[in-house]
C-alpha cells in the first residue's frame, strides 16, 4: 500500500500520509516521500490528512518532520492530524513552534477529512 497517496472526499483531492504502525526507519521514508509529492503540487493548493495511529517517533524521525513541514508550508493550504495521543507532547509542540502552522488533531480520519474539505477558515478548527 502506497504511504503517501490521493484520496477523494467530497469532490475534493487530499493527499493522506499513512504513517500508521511504522518504526522510525519506515518513517524516514515516508517523509521524504511527502517532500517529493507535497513540493510538486501548486502553492496554496494541498489539503493533507496525516495519521500517526501507532507510529513510533524518534528524535532523528521528528527533526526531519520538523523539516519538511517548514518546506512544505507553501504548498499545503490545510492539514489535519489524527492519532497523535500517543505521541510525546513535546514532539507536537516543535512541530508547530518551528513550521509556525497549527495542526488540527481529530479522533478520526473521517472527522479530519470533513474538517478539511470544509471552506471555512483554519482557525475555527476545533480543540482537540
Amino acid at each position: 500500500m502506497e504511504r503517501v497517496r490521493f484520496l477523494e472526499h467530497r469532490g475534493r483531492q487530499v493527499l493522506l500520509i499513512d504513517f500508521c504502525h511504522l518504526d522510525p526507519g519506515q518513517m524516514l521514508a515516508v517523509v521524504d516521500r511527502v517532500r517529493q509529492v507535497v513540493t510538486a503540487q501548486p502553492r496554496d493548493s494541498v489539503l493533507v490528512l496525516a495519521d500517526y495511529t501507532g507510529a513510533n517517533l524518534d528524535r532523528q524521525v521528528a527533526t526531519r518532520i520538523r523539516e519538511v513541514l517548514v518546506f512544505d508550508r507553501p504548498y499545503v493550504r490545510r492539514s489535519a492530524w489524527v492519532g497523535i495521543e500517543h505521541l510525546p507532547k513535546a514532539y507536537y509542540e516543535s512541530f508547530r513552534m518551528f513550521s509556525r502552522r497549527d495542526f488540527p488533531t481529530f479522533r478520526s480520519r473521517e472527522e479530519a477529512l470533513e474538517w478539511l474539505v470544509n471552506e471555512e477558515p483554519q482557525s475555527l478548527a476545533p480543540p482537540a
